[in-house]
């Protein structure tokens, strides 16, 4: 292995013995998704290979997280059927959930730019000084798309936020992973508005997996505080290419 990821001693998720870095995030992050009701009292999740291919993991690694999951009661399976979210006696079925509310106008995307400015930054100085060689060689599968993509003049959402999605996971920071995961959707619209953009030139596509290939680099190096500013250009750049350096005035 290239480095080695931080050992952490405290109480909680992290105390359980045998639980490998890797589950530990997929775990946090399906737990994460229940809590704030993007998976719903009684619906089927994912399947195993469809959520190796999410978070870039093993089918063995998604194993080990659905059974924490099941440890806490959070899901069951039904043979030959999946596994499903259990249905939460304190919640009632026409209680909403708790979470980021949907995208809405223009200036949402704007704003959940500027909640990414405050902390994939950090993502990216964390990741540098915290990678084990699995999370780079995730990080490196997330380039190779959006490089496959870009050499076929397209853009690409799903590889984009699974860039930025294993740099969060490199950081050993199931915070960070469970915030991104609970953003997916609303990153999504943000980068499908950038992508339409910068797909107007294959310059532009060149120049963003520039930008990715760059912060990969540094990630790799260990530079942390450069991975730092080289995240905050890119997530700057794509903001103000979707938004033509015409930021709206959000004051109240």
């Amino acid at each position: 292995m290239a480095g080695s990821v931080e050992n952490e001693n405290v109480g909680g998720d992290r105390a359980r013995a045998g639980h490998s870095p890797l589950a530990q995030n997929v775990f946090q992050a399906l737990r994460t998704q229940i809590s704030v009701g993007q998976l719903r009292p009684e619906q089927k999740l994912p399947s195993e290979h469809e959520l190796a291919a999410t978070y870039l993991v093993s089918r063995p690694i998604v194993r080990e997280a659905l059974r924490q999951l099941k440890d806490e009661r959070l899901i069951y399976s039904r043979r030959g059927a999946g596994s499903f979210v259990v249905a939460r006696p304190d919640l009632g079925a026409d209680q909403p959930a708790v979470g980021f509310a949907p995208v809405e106008t223009i200036a949402d995307i704007q704003r959940c730019y500027e909640f990414r400015l405050t902390i994939e930054p950090d993502h990216a100085y964390w990741a540098a000084l915290r990678w084990n060689g699995q999370a780079l060689d995730e990080i490196a599968a997330a380039l190779d798309l959006l490089r496959d993509a870009t050499t076929a003049h397209l853009h690409r959402e799903d590889a984009d936020f699974a860039f930025h999605l294993a740099i969060a996971k490199a950081t050993n920071n199931h915070y960070y992973v469970s915030s991104m995961t609970a953003l997916k959707d609303h990153i999504y619209v943000g980068m499908k508005f950038h992508g339409n953009t910068i797909a107007k030139a294959q310059a532009g596509l060149e120049n963003v997996f520039a930008e990715h290939r760059g912060i990969f680099e540094v990630i790799r190096a260990r530079d942390s505080e450069r991975a730092r500013e080289l995240m905050r250009r890119h997530l700057e750049g794509s903001r103000d290419r979707v938004f033509e350096g015409r930021l709206l005035d959000l004051s109240l």
